[in-house]
């Protein structure tokens, strides 16, 4: 099915695939097809909201380091970041408008589920947003009221609940799909593992009743037959990608990443203390350790994301700093873009028992979530054993919660989209170093994006009221959303 729709990819991803180094690039232009068929619709849908690897959550999460600038994400400059997203919601309106018109029911559930993956990624970005009222331009309504984020949140994991209800082999075929072939059972497995990303990133809220998040967290994993969930990599929703015109991976052949990325030390610092064979295939050896086996770990160096681009340079100049490996910009197909993957859900289930959410063995999904991440690198068995049994990453339940959040975080390079930063955001594991003095922000890591330009010019009433709402001292980086106050 891959096949028929390489010209349609094509497309899409030279549209959407253009090597971008800000935030905005997850943000990107959509789809713009009109085409009356909710499966070409979907297929547009997918490729444009499921391309996760980015370099610049890589610079924010503290896993590179950028060297021929100043840039804003590593040094914690950003300010404004923008609503195109609402343009792949309104890809996603077409798409169900046309499922009621060939009566398939299934697209309308995908509808439920792209909503909520992408209203997820906008309220992550600024906290209150349009939601409720949003996109009725078609009756009139070009200024929308932004909406509480709690009241988003809540009628996310409602739609999704009820996504995966209506989901049904007898309510049609699913065509144009690129990620799962229409297998109604995996569509149903994403949509409740990402009921589960919803719910552990409420880790905050669980004395508020009107969520219920741990009952719901509950309702999900006691009943994996009514709400299945991720249970190996052939389960994960990702993207991949072709060694055809315009279905590359996305920075193949890109020299920027080729010359300036270059792995932060803290991060491989942290995959040599555990001797992580993940390491020799995300980075290549540094000038200083070109004599030296690939499988040496003393092969191996970074640079300072926190550290003025002077300092960085020099480093580089005496031999210091591995590259990113080779393959993320000689291999067309290199590895899929996971949006939400195995790994992940077992991290996460793994945090849920460490809280005492559920009755489960949060070192064993611990242990399983690490396997998922290192069998997606097709990494031997014998060596995954080897490295689960070190004292440094035996699971040590004083410490569980710090320890699932980190290896989490080892797992996502270059894939995951955001999400990295989002958990270190709500949990503060692990800690991004900001001290070596080239930071900005006052040395602090941003909680938010402030809101659009275009909001100010279009819509300033109701965004003056949310912003008086969330954030006392007005629409600034720093301010402390909703998702991140203690109830």
């Amino acid at each position: 099915m891959m096949k028929n729709f390489n010209t349609i990819l094509g497309i899409i991803l030279i549209a959407i695939l253009v090597g971008c180094k800000d935030f905005e690039e997850y943000q990107s232009d959509p789809n713009r097809t009109t085409e009356g068929d909710p499966g070409l619709l979907l297929t547009g849908i997918e490729v444009s909201n499921l391309q996760e690897v980015t370099l610049s959550a890589a610079l924010a999460c503290r896993q590179m380091v950028y060297t021929d600038g100043s840039s804003s994400s590593q040094y914690y400059s950003w300010q404004r970041s923008g609503f195109g997203a609402y343009n792949n919601l309104r890809q996603v309106i077409k798409m169900e408008e046309e499922a009621e018109k060939t009566e398939n029911a299934n697209y309308l559930a995908l509808g439920k589920f792209f909503r909520a993956y992408i209203f997820l990624k906008l309220t992550n970005t600024f906290g209150d947003v349009p939601y409720f009222n949003a996109l009725q331009g078609a009756e009139g309504n070009y200024s929308p009221a932004y909406d509480k984020q709690g009241d988003i949140y809540l009628s996310i994991l409602d739609e999704l609940k009820a996504a995966n209800a209506l989901l049904n082999e007898n309510n049609g075929a699913i065509k144009g799909d690129v990620i799962y072939e229409g297998d109604i059972l995996k569509w149903k497995k994403a949509i409740n593992s990402l009921s589960l990303r919803v719910l552990i990133s409420l880790s905050k809220k669980e004395g508020n009743a009107t969520l219920g998040i741990v009952s719901r967290f509950q309702e999900i994993v006691n009943n994996p037959s009514q709400f299945p969930v991720f249970t190996s990599n052939e389960d994960n929703l990702s993207l991949t990608y072709h060694n055809l015109d315009g279905n590359e991976y996305p920075y193949f052949n890109n020299n920027s990443i080729k010359t300036a990325y270059y792995l932060d030390e803290s991060y491989v610092n942290l995959l040599k203390s555990k001797n992580d064979p993940r390491l020799f295939l995300l980075a290549d050896k540094e000038v200083n350790g070109k004599d030296l086996e690939n499988d040496d770990f003393n092969a191996y160096g970074g640079l300072d994301g926190s550290v003025l681009l002077s300092e960085n340079t020099e480093r580089l100049a005496n031999g210091n700093g591995s590259p990113i490996d080779e393959r993320y910009y000689n291999d067309p197909e290199n590895e899929p873009s996971i949006a939400l993957g195995y790994a992940e859900v077992e991290f996460t289930l793994a945090e849920a028992a460490a809280r005492g959410w559920i009755t489960a063995s949060a070192e064993q999904h611990y242990y399983k979530g690490i396997e998922a991440s290192m069998l997606f690198y097709k990494i031997s068995q014998p060596q995954i054993d080897a490295y689960i049994q070190q004292s440094s990453v035996q699971y040590v339940a004083q410490q569980g919660i710090e320890m699932i959040l980190v290896q989490k975080y080892m797992a996502s390079f270059m894939n995951s989209g955001w999400e990295p930063f989002y958990n270190q955001r709500r949990t503060g594991f692990p800690e991004f170093r900001t001290d070596g003095g080239g930071v900005l922000n006052d040395g602090v890591i941003p909680k938010r994006w402030m809101y659009p330009q275009s909001e100010i010019n279009d819509n300033l009433s109701n965004l003056e009221k949310a912003i008086n709402r969330q954030y006392p001292e007005g629409d600034n980086v720093n301010g402390v959303m909703w998702l991140l106050k203690e109830e």
